[in-house]
């Protein structure tokens, strides 16, 4: 198994900020970055299209080979399954985002989510786990109810076979790192 190298050789005492997803196919992943760039959300094209696993986590360099091999096992552990995309939802109030909601497969997004918060990516969230896929974030409240309107219409299919861990590198722009395919029959 190749190891992650870090941009530039890296240095192991550094902090990398990762993150592990489901990444959302085309031409499905393109459509939602493309309303999210229609909406004027500036993130729209600095974040694939996903469905979180593990949020944001700064980790040390150093714990990137454990990190693999913890992602590794879980990834051998599961089987891939049908999500469905479909329909849309918010988390207003209390956080100003607007999303397509999982029809199907949120149950093993939450199984494989508790697996992957383990071990050595162990940490609180500062929200209960939901899956989801981001449409709108932290735009005006009738943006964001455009956004809600246009995304009931999203509807999506189409088979997971594994996740991907991801980087946020110094130009603010989420990049895969090395993806894991699901090991189960």
């Amino acid at each position: 198994m190749p190891s992650i190298e870090l941009p530039g050789g890296g240095d192991l005492t550094e902090v990398v900020t990762i993150g592990v997803s489901i990444t959302v196919p085309e031409p499905y992943g393109s459509a939602v970055q493309d309303a999210r760039d229609g909406h004027g959300d500036p993130l729209a094209r600095s974040i694939p299209t996903h469905v979180t696993l593990l949020p944001p986590t700064e980790v040390r360099a150093s714990g990137l080979p454990e990190i693999e091999k913890h992602l590794t096992a879980v990834a051998i552990e599961h089987s891939a399954f049908r999500m469905l995309l479909q329909g849309s939802g918010t988390f207003r109030p209390v956080s100003p985002v607007v999303f397509i909601r999982v029809e199907e497969g949120s149950q093993e997004c939450r199984v494989l989510e508790a697996a992957i918060r383990s071990g050595p990516l162990a940490r609180e969230l500062a929200f209960p786990y939901h899956p989801h896929v981001t449409v709108a974030h932290g735009l005006a409240d009738e943006i964001l109810d455009r956004a809600y309107e246009k995304a009931r219409a999203f509807h999506a299919a189409f088979a997971v076979p594994g996740f991907c861990l991801s980087r946020f590198d110094a130009d603010e722009v989420w990049r895969p790192w090395r993806g894991y395919t699901f090991g189960r029959g």
